[in-house]
């Protein structure tokens, strides 16, 4: 109970934090959203029309700062994110609503299988250290994850695209000119288009699991509790799951919470190659646009989406080892 309590804490803690400074960065910053928007028009600059926008942006400086800030957690925790100034005159909820299930559907089920893949063919390796999965994978996975996502979406595209006459599409996210819906034909396409984006993020990512679950096998291995468990004679592939890959999934939890962050927020360099429409591209475009609006929503979207996934995987560790539970 005290493990829980303290871990929920430690999520309320860092929450409250970086709510604050989300608050108060874009407030230091020179200039402000309805500024940003109202500089593409040229000439004399309304003080009225300067006045709505700060208003309908959330920003109204006529506010005492403790009142607005008040105002900016409650709007925070309702969902209220203001309008987004990129997509004006849409709510930022509603365009954010837009693009994260495309994010969610490409990177989100891409760092899962490459969370799995990466880490059976660690226990692989580290099992069986210096046969052929061990001597062969790890390094050239090793070497694929120091690859910029954006080259290996290029060479993707000059193979698998530009190469084979579009025989994988290589820009956005369906055929414009296909009417969106659940019908086999759209989702056909969604999937074609969604591969070499795919396949961008599994080559770069899923080295990085390797590596880190070989070392951790290789580890507990030298275990005493390994070699007791030896001694006694139990099944090989035992001490391999119920053992060794047990306590040595343990540290890749907190790494795989930690990317969900990197899941939210897109992988904004293969979404910007792809054209990719998730948010991403999303958080890109509004950095792009001084959209101060959509950036604190995308900022608190992914502080939350990774608090979350660490909380998740503190109890999941607890669950699996128990010792954790018994800390002071």
């Amino acid at each position: 109970m005290r493990f829980l309590l303290r871990r929920l804490g430690f999520f309320v803690i860092t929450l409250w934090v970086a709510l604050t400074l989300n608050f108060f960065i874009p407030r230091l910053m020179p200039g402000s959203p309805a500024e940003a928007m109202m500089a593409r028009f040229k000439g004399r600059i309304n003080p009225d029309a300067m006045k709505a926008l700060e208003v309908a942006f959330g920003l109204n400086t006529q506010k005492p700062l403790l009142v607005q800030y008040v105002d900016y957690l409650g709007n925070m925790f309702t969902g209220h994110f203001g309008i987004s100034l990129t997509f004006f005159p849409q709510q930022v909820s509603t365009v954010i609503a837009q693009a994260l299930p495309w994010t969610l559907a490409l990177v989100g089920i891409t760092t899962i299988i490459a969370f799995l893949l990466g880490t059976v063919i660690g226990i692989i390796g580290g099992w069986r250290r210096n046969g052929v999965v061990d001597s062969v994978l790890p390094p050239v996975f090793v070497v694929t994850s120091a690859l910029p996502y954006f080259w290996v979406g290029l060479m993707l595209i000059m193979a698998l695209s530009v190469g084979t006459n579009g025989a994988l599409p290589s820009d956005g996210a369906y055929d414009p000119t296909l009417d969106p819906g659940w019908n086999a034909t759209f989702i056909v396409d969604v999937i074609k288009h969604a591969i070499l984006p795919a396949l961008s993020l599994l080559i770069v990512s899923v080295g990085g699991w390797i590596l880190t679950m070989r070392n951790n096998v290789i580890t507990t291995l030298a275990e005493d509790y390994i070699r007791m468990a030896r001694a006694k004679g139990i099944p090989n592939s035992k001490i391999m799951m119920s053992y060794a890959a047990r306590n040595a999934v343990l540290p890749n939890l907190s790494g795989f919470a930690m990317s969900f962050g990197f899941i939210v927020s897109g992988a904004i360099l293969v979404e910007f190659t792809f054209n990719y429409p998730g948010v991403g591209y999303m958080l890109l475009s509004a950095v792009n646009n001084q959209d101060y609006p959509l950036m604190q929503a995308l900022f608190v979207l992914i502080t939350v989406t990774v608090l979350v996934a660490v909380l998740i995987s503190d109890f999941f560790t607890a669950v699996l080892d128990p010792r954790v539970r018994t800390e002071g």
